[in-house]
């Protein structure tokens, strides 16, 4: 498996053009889940994109995901949107080997250092698809069918010009929280202040969730695990920068 250019790049803040929708989805503008430009993959990551990542890897689609099918085994799923370099993720997938991960991410620096790590931990219970997430949540998930969600440190578009950019928005999180179980969760992470409000604010006015706690999260915990502490948390930790966890909770019907 070769890396198409397109992907050989990373988030930026300052560029990127919104997705174009196709015909059969209606003439509405959308946010993407990522922007493009320029960046770099290490040797190893590439070795491991083109080798390791073919053996979890699940193509996009427009028809619904087979989970039990895709993992083979049933059991429950956690969608996790944009992992990064994969060691928050990998370390999960680790503690809990009782759960699936579907972990969505389009840049191959970052699938190549996943699939890396899913090598050596011999992790059997993650899946990755290389693609937007907002097409991936409309076009492969079913309704009611995740135990939960994890957005980790999503793009925070901090000029203001960009906000309208941001994932955790709407229409968007109505429909993530639609694929969400009664019962399961959404746990969203940023280390932006701002950020942090505006989601506190969409999710608390989305009427499919409710908030587990008075506000944040008094811990990076969800009901069904916890968010490792990263070498770049701690070190941001360190110099005094903040972290804001919210953790909501499915409504039941």
């Amino acid at each position: 498996m070769s890396i198409p250019a397109r992907l050989l790049r990373k988030p930026e803040d300052a560029s990127g053009a919104p997705a174009q929708p196709t015909a059969e989805h209606g003439p509405h503008r959308y946010i993407r889940s990522f922007a493009l430009r320029r960046g770099h993959v290490t040797n190893a990551q590439r070795r491991a994109y083109e080798q390791i990542f073919p053996r979890f890897a699940i193509r996009y689609a427009v028809a619904p995901l087979d989970l039990a099918a895709a993992f083979g085994r049933a059991a429950p799923t956690v969608l996790e949107i944009g992992f990064g370099m994969g060691e928050t993720t990998a370390s999960i997938a680790h503690a809990h080997p009782e759960i699936n991960f579907l972990c969505v991410e389009v840049f191959a620096a970052g699938i190549g250092a996943l699939a890396r790590r899913v090598d050596e931990l011999q992790l059997a219970n993650i899946r990755i698809v290389q693609h937007d997430a907002v097409e991936v949540v409309r076009d492969m998930l079913a309704s009611d069918s995740l135990a939960g969600v994890h957005v980790f440190f999503p793009d925070p578009w901090p000029k203001a010009r960009h906000h309208k950019r941001r994932l955790i928005a709407q229409p968007f999180v109505g429909r993530l929280a639609s694929r969400i179980a009664p019962g399961g969760y959404l746990h969203c992470a940023t280390d932006w202040q701002h950020y942090a409000e505006q989601m506190l604010d969409v999710l608390a006015h989305e009427p499919q969730l409710a908030s587990l706690h008075a506000g944040y999260a008094p811990a990076p915990r969800n009901p069904l695990c916890e968010r490792p502490t990263t070498k770049f948390h701690a070190r941001g930790e360190r110099l005094g920068h903040g972290v804001w966890d919210l953790v909501f909770v499915r409504r039941s019907a």
